[in-house]
């Protein structure tokens, strides 16, 4: 499991383009029958995806490196797929996971194992885990059973839908808060105005893009911007003091996922476009 440590924003305003890489963005986070897993000490995330081929993978890690028995001892789990249908199995117990829908599990769960359906597309399994401290039951949801809303216009490039799956009203968790926004076609932009939470860090997935499609992903303090260069199925880690925005070269879909102080969806620090830099 790759470590990520915490940056400083005085620090990154001193960030090449590699460093600043280095530090936020996942490049390779889908493997064929892999687990890949990296831990973020931001409100300590461990993102990581499950792309069962030809074998079933099992949710593990070096114990050592989260210091627990097993990998949900004290921790829970947010899953989305976004490949072709799938099954995961939660101590025993099967839940068929097709595209865009999400399972959490918590805190408790001894045996996650992921499992492609023979004769279909594979599944790509992305998933957020947080630290959590009580135990909610495992749940299942679809996207039309997600609380929807529709944001933006065309005119400012930015129509789209907000699917929220576990947040307050929704799938309950100790922490962990997750869904999934799709622009729609003729769209390229996603929050902005751009907002800032210093109460929560963020995780946001870009996926569904053309193989030759790029998103300029915003980050930085909001009078120290700065950008990374995104493509398909690579994820940013955004710290509380950082704008997450971006602009695509066509429409995309992206997973958000917030950990932190609270739970509440609309808890942002909004910033005037005129005090960007």
């Amino acid at each position: 499991m790759e470590n990520r440590y915490a940056s400083h924003p005085e620090a990154v305003r001193t960030f090449n383009t590699e460093k600043l890489r280095r530090e936020f963005l996942i490049e390779d986070l889908f493997a064929a029958d892999a687990l890949v897993t990296v831990y973020s000490h931001v409100d300590r995330y461990i993102v990581g995806s499950a792309v069962p081929v030809s074998k079933d993978l099992v949710l593990e890690v070096p114990l050592q490196d989260i210091g627990a028995g097993y990998f949900l001892e004290r921790r829970e789990i947010g899953i989305i797929n976004t490949g072709g249908p799938g099954v995961i199995t939660a101590d025993g117990e099967s839940y068929e996971i097709a595209a865009k829908e999400c399972l959490y599990i918590g805190l408790g769960v001894k045996e996650v194992v992921f499992r492609h359906r023979a004769g279909e597309e594979s599944p790509r399994f992305y998933f957020v885990s947080t630290p959590a401290h009580h135990k909610y039951p495992t749940v299942k949801a679809a996207q039309e059973q997600a609380t929807p809303s529709h944001l933006g216009s065309i005119s400012s490039s930015n129509e789209r839908t907000i699917y929220k799956y576990i947040h307050q009203d929704g799938i309950q968790s100790c922490q962990l808060v997750m869904g999934i926004t799709e622009l729609d076609p003729g769209n390229m932009w996603n929050t902005m105005p751009a907002h800032t939470h210093n109460r929560r860090s963020e995780v946001y997935l870009y996926f569904n893009m053309p193989e030759d499609a790029v998103v300029f992903h915003m980050m930085g303090e909001p009078d120290e911007t700065r950008h990374l260069v995104v493509r398909n199925e690579q994820a940013v880690i955004s710290p509380s003091w950082s704008i997450h925005s971006g602009v695509g070269t066509s429409n995309y879909t992206f997973c958000w996922a917030m950990a932190g102080e609270n739970q509440t969806f609309d808890d942002m620090d909004g910033v005037a476009m005129k005090a960007l830099k």
